[in-house]
This record gives C-alpha cells, structure tokens and sequence, in this order.
C-alpha cells in the first residue's frame, strides 16, 4: 500500500520532493502545475486500490507499469510529472509516492510563506468570524494563513485551533474538564 505516514516523511521522499522543487526552480514546469498535477496523481491514485497493487507489485515490469502510467494519466496532467511518475517506478520508490507529495506540498508552502492551520468548532463559523480568526493568526504567525476548518461536536462550543504540533484549545469542552480538575 502506498505509504501515507503523515507524521513521518523519509529522508528519500525528501529527497525526490527537493529534486521536484528544484525542477519547478529551474522553469521546466511551474510550481502552480507541479502542485495541481500532484493532487491529481494522488485522487486519482486514493481511488483505485487496484492501481496501487499493480503498481506495487514487484511482479510487474517497469515498462508496463511506465504503459499504465502513460493511460491513465496522460490527458490529466503534464509530461514533467509523468516523467517523474516513471523515475520512481524505476527507481522502485513509487510506495513512497504520498510522503513525497507531502514533502512537496510542505517545502512549497515554505517558500511561498505559508501556513496550514486546522481549526475545530461545535457549530459553523460565520464567514466574518473566519475572517477575524485567519487576520490574527497572520498577524501572530507573520505568515499568509491557509486554514481546514472542521466541525466536532464533541467540543460543545468555541474553538480548537491546530498549528503544526501546537493546539490551542479555547473550547467549552476543555474549559469544563479544567473547571472539573479543579474542583475535584
């Protein structure tokens, strides 16, 4: 199965997501195309066990997988990423394919200063709250905020907000377990 570690990314899937940065760098396809063709690869991959098995599958030659790579995915995204779609077949790092799109994703938010936040409430956020919320995080963080809002009942009201390995939790939920610490 392709490897999805979130929180661990090789030294190797590093290492290809770099050599796709450097790409993008050097002008032979953009970064904008790059992320898109990406994203692409990785539905389309997410929805087709029988696709990750046969790609896999050490059973299988380089030169038909490097066929099935050409039908499925030529008339959905561009030359450079099939290119680079086939160096890790060759190079039998295709299971690595997820955390090098991580890798990817993270290095490119670096470069254009962003950060990916994840924010949890009981109820939707009105758009004017969401608004306030991303202004000051850009203004604490100093970067441009991207954020995943999510909503969990479990939090009965207010908000959690994820940053990286950081949760500031402002909720309800977490106020009234604290007020039950104390008086207990």
């Amino acid at each position: 199965m392709i490897n999805n570690t979130e929180n661990h990314i090789s030294t190797s899937a590093k290492n290809y997501a770099d050599s796709l940065i450097q790409v993008c760098k050097d002008g032979a396809i953009t970064f904008e195309t790059a992320s898109k063709d990406l994203n692409t690869v990785k539905e389309i991959i997410s929805e087709s066990d029988e696709l990750v098995k046969v790609m896999e599958n050490p059973a299988i030659a380089n030169n038909t997988k490097n066929e099935i790579i050409d039908s499925v995915f030529s008339n959905q995204i561009s030359d450079k990423i099939i290119n680079f779609l086939k160096i890790l077949i060759d190079k039998k790092r295709f299971n690595e394919l997820t955390q090098i799109i991580q890798a990817y994703n993270d290095e490119v938010d670096i470069i254009n200063n962003i950060k990916r936040v994840e924010v949890y409430s009981a109820v939707e956020v009105s758009e004017d709250r969401k608004q306030r919320l991303i202004n000051k995080l850009q203004n604490k963080l100093k970067k441009n905020v991207i954020v995943n809002w999510n909503i969990n009942n479990d939090i009965i009201g207010g908000l959690v907000i994820k940053i990286d390995d950081d949760i500031i939790d402002n909720s309800l939920k977490n106020k009234l377990e604290n007020l039950s610490k104390n008086i207990i």
